[in-house]
């Protein structure tokens, strides 16, 4: 019983994370608009009735989908505590991994769904938390990433914001510029000179 039983959550988690991938890349090539639950169903390879046990609508489906694979990539580039150890420049490697964390699909995505809720309250709603959670996730990996006497600072919150808000800015200016080019590199090196005194303690204090 217990075998059957735990078989039938295994093969209800592997629908789901189906469905999820289905849909970014159906916002990542389709946009928001495109993005339909027939095309993620069909794209996924089930049936609309399973889709809709899952997720009973569009919204709900996307919001899922990008906050799933945000938590993933999360937790991929940033949640090691190896990854900075005997770094020689702590806080620019740091702020590297915040950057890698912003690229990709799952960033893609979430511009469609902010474009998106724009106009549409419902949505906004539902990615307007799922916002907040996502930076709220960066702020508990941030002890990580920058060590307790940086993230000790009073305002450490309102630094690593601003951090954020950069990265996404240029991001979302990358957009103008498909392809990866060396003036995108030239303008991320730029703006991480300008955000690494907001981390370094000596300047700080």
């Amino acid at each position: 019983m217990t075998t059957a039983r735990r078989t039938q959550e295994e093969r209800s988690a592997a629908t789901r994370r189906l469905l999820l991938d289905a849909t970014v890349e159906c916002l990542v090539k389709h946009g928001y608009a495109g993005t339909t639950t027939t095309r993620v169903s069909e794209l996924a390879g089930v049936s609309r009735g399973a889709q809709v046990h899952h997720f009973a609508t569009k919204d709900e489906l996307v919001v899922a989908a990008v906050r799933h694979l945000a938590e993933q990539q999360a937790m991929l580039v940033l949640a090691r505590p190896d990854l900075l150890a005997g770094s020689a420049d702590p806080v620019g490697d740091a702020l590297e991994l915040l950057w890698k964390a912003h690229q990709g699909p799952t960033f893609d995505a979430a511009i469609e769904l902010w474009v998106a809720a724009r106009t549409d309250p419902d949505l906004r709603e539902a990615t307007t938390a799922f916002e907040r959670a996502l930076t709220a996730r960066f702020a508990e990996v941030s002890v990580i990433l920058f060590g307790p006497e940086v993230t000790a600072l009073p305002d450490f919150q309102l630094r690593l914001l601003t951090a954020l808000e950069a990265i996404r800015g240029l991001r979302m200016v990358s957009f103008l510029h498909p392809n990866p080019s060396a003036r995108l590199d030239e303008r991320w090196q730029r703006s991480k000179a300008l955000l690494r005194p907001l981390f370094e303690v000596s300047a700080s204090r």
